[in-house]
């Protein structure tokens, strides 16, 4: 392991024009809105490339430290578009769900964290979305439903972050019954972390955001990776790679500038290095 290999790509974010979503930076906050209300927020496959698109336009943009999803219109995400999903041939299905999956993955890819901010109703392949989400902030009024089996397709891809995301037992009820869960219960069940009112949910995320922030963007990355590398280790493997992180970690400029820091009861001045 180098430490070479948590730095930071020195790239900026250019303007971009969408047909589905847009992107805007708030500035170290890079918020991207789903943008087909009247679609439900329906994830097309021509949606699924452009947030494709972004991501890896994020992945590389020194500037953005957080990323917010969030969406426009009454509903987050309905999930799959499914007027494109009616008689086609193998290859389109194949390629939409390859398409969506690259996509959920790279939001665990990316070095900064993801929050989704949930304002509607998230279902099947949105419910997946928030899943997918590093940390995610409801609205109270929001639902979430993996509700495939009730039109003869089951929510395997969905399946993948909500598992990981909720007891086993839960996920399975989920997927079996497909029925909505309120915003309450998915914060009981760990699929979204804090719960607020929907006049407060902008603000909330934003703040969730801001805090994180604050951090030094080196050590956010770093541990952003080893969370998601260490989570299906066995535990003494785990803790193998755990420590030789940590002892690379605090070789860092920024470590030694936070350890100083806090010592000379000031604030620290990352170096993102």
């Amino acid at each position: 392991m180098d430490c070479q290999g948590f730095g930071i790509e020195k790239q900026e974010v250019g303007a971009m024009d969408y047909q589905n979503l847009r992107y805007e930076k708030r500035q170290e906050i890079g918020i991207i809105s789903l943008d087909r209300p009247d679609k439900r927020n329906a994830l097309s496959l021509g949606m699924l490339r452009e947030m494709i698109e972004v991501l890896e336009s994020i992945k590389k943009d020194n500037g953005i430290r957080v990323v917010i999803i969030r969406s426009e219109g009454q509903v987050f995400c309905s999930g799959h578009d499914l007027s494109e999903m009616i008689g086609k041939e193998a290859l389109f299905y194949q390629k939409l769900f390859e398409t969506c999956s690259e996509m959920m993955e790279l939001i665990r890819h990316v070095p900064q964290p993801v929050i989704g901010q949930i304002q509607g109703v998230a279902t099947a392949a949105g419910c997946q979305l928030v899943a997918a989400c590093d940390l995610a902030i409801a609205s109270e009024e929001a639902r979430f439903a993996t509700s495939g089996i009730k039109i003869g397709l089951f929510c395997t891809t969905p399946m993948v972050p909500l598992s990981r995301a909720v007891g086993r037992k839960k996920a399975l009820e989920m997927l079996l019954m497909g029925d909505m869960i309120s915003a309450r219960e998915a914060e009981r069940y760990g699929l979204v972390n804090k719960v607020v009112p929907p006049e407060a949910l902008e603000g909330e995320a934003e703040s969730f955001a801001r805090k994180i922030a604050a951090a030094s963007p080196l050590v956010v990355q770093i541990g952003k990776r080893a969370f998601y590398s260490q989570i299906e280790m066995e535990e003494s493997n785990a803790y193998k790679y755990a420590t030789e992180v940590i002892a690379l970690n605090a070789m860092a400029a920024d470590a030694q500038e936070g350890i100083s820091a806090f010592r000379e009861k000031r604030d620290p001045i990352w170096q993102g290095k």
